[in-house]
């Protein structure tokens, strides 16, 4: 592989605008597809094969009518008067009543004839019920039950909900305009005493991805970058080759919207997240090593990037070439092996069978993948295009010490510190990380809703505003669809009522009342008011416990029901990730084990590597849920449970990320005991060469990472905290303390390897140890310069 990715990279700099002008097509044929067919994303996240997805199935099939609880274009618009006013009051109402006529003359709804305001529409609810259910011999009482459960207008009469339709076939599909036209009239009357905020399933933030996270995070890596060269132009390589890498990658998830129903509106943002961080760091250590051979080539220790530019001028086209040649046959053999972990870890989410984290998944590892080749041919063609001018523009201040020469590091001081006590900072590095994991033991898990909205945006105040005013269950309905089909047709009444009854004497469950029936009644629906909120672990109590219910009533009956709605479902699809998570982490852990016992050769290598990263995504996971879901340190005002797909897309990540630092920095170890260094000196040698540019790597995915705290959606902020901490836990923690400790503790033992199955393993040359006899071809040193 290494002498094949030297053919690469040595013709891409020679021959490097056809390179250059592939890449630019590329950009601009994707860029186009995406702009001509793109379609909004989707908030949809199910799972198929969930006892609450077929059930919803099942409703839709038996009531044609009935929409998709998670993708029916509705929404809900709340009204409150602030003045302690009530909406009754004549002057309330009328202004309510234009505001409602306004909606309807935006022509953006559908069923405008039934929408009145909330006054109106609990008297006729009241009226209507009334009737209907004293007819039925319902008592008094439950029927004031069930009126207060589905009545539009709060007790006090100072807050009423109305139900609006956009004339859409779902919530994606509601043109950006026409729902910019409800927004506005909402907007509108939104002051002098009133209230007026909307949410549900239209008015759900599609958040488009804000451009200032990866400025930030472009702007941190920018700093690392030149600390690191020295040269604004060395620094800006890096940085142009990924912003290519996702801009291609962003316009490519884009397209795919055309043909694909499961990206979701967090999918663009999580690849860019990760596509940035890897694209710098993947160029970075390409760039680093191109340095490194240069200053071979020109026959010194180290060099200024003054003293670098003069000595690039006094080589010719081919000794470049060669340097490039080199520097991605070595540092870019280490670069495909780690965007290979990350997409293996990414890919392996597919095995799960859950839709849109598989889309997440696959088209981060795509844009993993288009970073990697961008890295591996577009970046040498751009250093070929530069020339002699690769290291121009000085950055002024002190020199950092290169690693390349004698000069002792601050990578070499830390290793000789730890050399002299291993077991002391294996020790402290192992309990401080268990320490911070014991709050992952608490982890609490659940789908994003209104509630999980930023404060002050007007779904979170909707939400907020309905829980006070109607309580917690209002925001959490469940249906159960009866289905009464074995059931003699004169005992099917009988069989409803029975079911309203078992359900709603469950524990948790403040209300149920029949809503609709077939004609021949033979499936009903009946209405679900738990007591709690749908993130709350009480509401996933009382679920388990009306599904518990279902054998009794079945053999009491005949008949069965089974609980939809969009609490149910993304209560179960909830479960199903926390379910899988043990699993996934043992597949990560024996992939982590296998593949680098391929690449290292050694038992011990990867079993410390594999138990490092068990270690800091456990960390991990203990310090955001303290931080994020129990609220320690009030960093966070609004702690709530952890998004329910976010443990698991952080283990495929956080496995890729963690065996690239131990590729690069372990890489480095083998390749001195492979030339005859003691085990001891390979590690303390190897640590020199590799600490730096995995910290300058490291810091910058930290800074890429923690910039998109500043997103809005709680998922994004959330996984940019837990990815920059796992980073930093796995770097300075795992691969820069206990993986050397662990391995001046074993010594030699560190490269043991049975023979039998050194034997069966393939060679994997990633040192590049087959390029040590290639030399670059010989040129006239007149050749004119590029």
């Amino acid at each position: 592989m290494a002498q094949f990715l030297y053919k690469i990279g040595s013709t891409a700099y020679r021959k490097k605008w056809p390179f250059l002008a592939f890449w630019l097509v590329v950009l601009v044929a994707v860029g186009s597809l995406a702009a001509l067919y793109s379609k909004p994303t989707t908030n949809s996240m199910t799972i198929p094969g969930l006892e609450s997805v077929e059930t919803m199935d099942k409703m839709q099939e038996r009531f044609p009518d009935t929409g998709d609880a998670l993708n029916a274009p509705t929404g809900t618009i709340l009204v409150q008067t602030t003045d302690g006013s009530k909406l009754s009051d004549p002057q309330v109402q009328e202004r309510v009543d234009q505001m409602i006529a306004d909606l309807k003359d935006t022509g953006a709804l559908t069923g405008t004839d039934s929408l009145v305001d909330p006054v109106t529409a609990s008297m006729g609810l009241t009226q209507q019920m009334t009737q209907a259910k004293a007819a039925q011999g319902i008592p008094q009482e439950q029927i004031d039950a069930d009126i207060k459960a589905v009545t539009p207008l709060s007790e006090d009469q100072t807050t009423g909900t109305m139900s609006i339709t956009f004339d859409a076939d779902s919530a994606t599909d509601v043109p950006a305009g026409e729902l910019d036209a409800v927004k506005d009239v909402i907007s509108e009357y939104d002051t002098d005493g009133l209230k007026v905020v909307a949410n549900g399933n239209a008015f759900t933030a599609v958040s488009e991805m804000e451009m200032t996270s990866e400025a930030i995070g472009l702007l941190v890596a920018a700093v690392v970058l030149l600390i690191t060269f020295g040269s604004f132009v060395a620094a800006g390589m890096p940085l142009i080759s990924a912003v290519i890498g996702v801009g291609i990658g962003i316009a490519g998830i884009q397209a795919l919207t055309a043909v694909s129903s499961d990206i979701t509106s967090m999918t663009p943002t999580l690849a860019s997240m990760i596509g940035l961080a890897v694209g710098i760091d993947y160029a970075l250590f390409i760039v680093n090593r191109f340095r490194n051979e240069l200053v071979k080539s020109a026959g010194a220790a180290d060099m200024e990037p003054k003293q670098l530019r003069d000595a690039l001028r006094n080589m010719n086209l081919e000794q470049r070439a060669h340097a490039m040649g080199m520097a991605v046959g070595t540092a870019g053999s280490a670069v495909v092996f780690a965007g290979l972990t990350v997409l293996i870890a990414l890919t392996a989410l597919s095995i799960i069978n859950i839709p849109f984290l598989t889309a997440m998944a696959l088209t981060a590892a795509a844009t993993v993948a288009i970073a990697v080749l961008v890295a591996l041919t577009f970046l040498p063609a751009l250093l070929g295009a530069l020339g002699t001018k690769i290291f121009a523009a000085r950055v002024p201040g002190p020199k950092v010490p290169d690693p390349e020469n004698e000069t002792p590091t601050m990578g070499l001081r830390w290793v000789r510190r730890v050399r002299k006590h291993p077991a002391l900072h294996l020790i402290a590095g192992v309990l401080a990380l268990a320490i911070l994991a014991i709050p992952a033991a608490n982890m609490q898990l659940a789908m994003p809703t209104g509630g999980s909205e930023p404060k002050g945006s007007a779904t979170r105040e909707a939400w907020d505003i309905t829980a006070e005013k109607f309580g917690e269950g209002r925001n959490a309905p469940m249906i159960a669809l009866v289905d009464l089909t074995d059931v003699n047709q004169d005992e099917r009444p009988a069989a409803m009522q029975e079911a309203v009854s078992e359900i709603s004497q469950t524990e948790g469950v403040v209300n149920a009342q029949l809503t609709a029936t077939t004609d021949n009644m033979d499936t009903a629906q009946v209405l679900i008011t738990p007591q709690w909120g749908p993130t709350d672990q009480n509401t996933s109590d009382t679920l388990t416990r009306l599904r518990d219910n279902i054998s009794h009533y079945e053999s009491e009956t005949g008949g069965t029901y089974g609980i939809t709605g969009s609490t149910a479902i993304y209560d179960d699809v909830s479960e199903r990730l926390q379910s899988v998570l043990i699993p996934y982490i043992a597949i990560v852990l024996v992939l982590a084990f296998l593949v680098l016992m391929l690449v290292f050769r050694s038992i011990w290598v990867p079993l410390i590597a594999a138990l490092g990263f068990a270690l800091s995504v456990m960390a991990t996971f203990g310090v955001t849920v303290a931080i994020f879901q129990e609220g320690t340190l009030g960093i966070i005002d609004d702690p709530q449970p952890l998004l329910s797909f976010l443990p698991i897309m952080l283990i495929g990540l956080v496995f890729g990320l963690a065996m690239d630092y131990q590729v690069f920095l372990v890489t480095r170890m083998r390749e001195g005991w492979a030339h005859g260094k003691t085990a001891g000196n390979a590690t303390s040698n190897g640590f020199k060469h590799g600490a730096r540019v995995v910290t300058a790597a490291a810091l910058i995915m930290i800074s890429v990472f923690a910039a998109f705290m500043m997103q809005d959606m709680a998922f994004i902020k959330t996984m940019g905290f837990a990815l920059a901490i796992a980073v930093f836990f796995d770097a300075f923690i795992v691969r820069m303390t206990i993986i050397p400790a662990t391995m001046f503790l074993l010594d030699e033992r560190a490269w043991w390897l049975p023979k039998w199955v050194d034997k069966i393993l393939p060679k994997v040359d990633i040192e590049g140890e087959a390029l040590t006899r290639t030399a670059p071809a010989q040129a006239e040193p007149a050749q004119a310069q590029s």
